[in-house]
């Protein structure tokens, strides 16, 4: 899984020769590597690997590290996102329904405009590899930050 989480391969269009294709890779570590802005992150986050495809393709992506109990913000992707989880124990919870647990080698799929969180388990870490798609340039729409009250609700149903 971590070769999913450290590189990625896009197809991209040759300049010189329109009808060929060649193969562009980005090597682990060569990306920048930023903190999860306040607004839309609780606790530390780190967030390597960002990636944005030429079109006609439109997903995009990076690997997101939660520091123990580190969470997303309430948002939603216009056509939805993938998450893969490679390390740690964590949460993703949907507006309105339970949070479910989720580990290594799990796969969510969260779907269009579903208002939901995720993030690391209070004592421990989570690593992921988020997968979205760009609709009308966007691919996200940042929400209000998930309270304290919510989070512990959400994570207590699940003793882990």
């Amino acid at each position: 899984m971590v070769g999913l989480a450290s590189v990625l391969i896009a197809i991209v269009a040759d300049a010189a020769e329109p009808n060929l294709q060649s193969i562009a890779l980005i090597q682990s570590g060569t990306g920048p590597a930023s903190r999860g802005p306040a607004q839309n992150f609780t606790g530390t986050v780190q967030v390597t690997g960002r990636f944005q495809s030429e079109g006609p393709a439109r997903i995009g992506g990076a690997t997101v590290v939660f520091e123990p109990g580190a969470h997303t913000a309430w948002h939603s992707h216009p056509l939805g996102q993938t998450l893969i989880v490679t390390q740690g124990q964590g949460f993703v919870q949907p507006w309105g329904q339970p949070a479910q647990a989720i580990g290594p080698g799990d796969v969510v799929w969260i779907p269009p405009y579903v208002k939901h969180w995720h993030g690391a388990a209070p004592h421990k870490s989570m690593t992921h590899v988020a997968l979205s798609e760009k609709l009308n340039d966007s691919s996200v729409t940042w929400m209000e930050a998930v309270s304290e009250a919510q989070y512990v609700q959400a994570v207590s149903a699940h003793p882990r």
